[in-house]
């Protein structure tokens, strides 16, 4: 099964998606949390501190996978994966030095597209896979043609995987509203 869990920044989306994954995999599954954010700063190293906080104590293996997620995990049949967050995945494809930074410039669908493969590859590797995404499309401002093309892709791949997934969460103020 596919889970999307979707909110705005410090909503609560991945305090809920761990509550989450620890609920499916039950007493004796195996729990992966799939880290995406690359420590390139004092203040993404700052939230994966925070995040590795948030999980202490819950049973998650860590596993660091900022490109390439088809290549993470061996999964098993009682395997629960946390994907955390679809946002660094999408940036972290898109702008790393080995993207053709032409191909980028023209569009961000076949980053998305293969973004979206290595999805399908990871859920039919593991019984649930809880998939992490940001709302970053509500504040008003008019961004730069690259930051539109980031933001493009990734609402497609938002919208593709809410048609995928089994359920769908928005997390609102630390409230789970379920949509789907």
């Amino acid at each position: 099964m596919i889970y999307l869990v979707y909110g705005g920044s410090g909503s609560g989306k991945s305090e809920f998606a761990e509550a989450l994954a620890v609920d499916l995999a039950g007493a004796d599954g195996r729990k992966i949390y799939l880290a995406t954010m690359q420590a390139d700063g004092g203040e993404a190293q700052n939230r994966i501190e925070r995040h590795k906080k948030l999980r202490a104590g819950k049973g998650f293996e860590t596993i660091e996978q900022s490109r390439n997620i088809e290549e993470a995990v061996e999964g098993e049949e009682n395997t629960v994966i946390l994907l955390e967050c679809m946002s660094n995945l999408l940036a972290n494809e898109m702008f790393c030095p080995e993207a053709k930074s032409a191909e980028v410039e023209k569009s961000a669908f076949p980053v998305a597209e293969k973004i979206l493969w290595g999805i399908k590859r990871l859920s039919s590797a593991c019984k649930s896979l809880i998939i992490v995404s940001n709302n970053i499309f509500d504040d008003g401002i008019d961004y730069d043609l690259m930051t539109k093309k980031y933001m493009t892709g990734l609402s497609f791949i938002n919208c593709q995987l809410a048609k995928q997934a089994d359920k769908l969460y928005e997390v609102v103020c630390g409230i789970p509203l379920e949509v789907k």
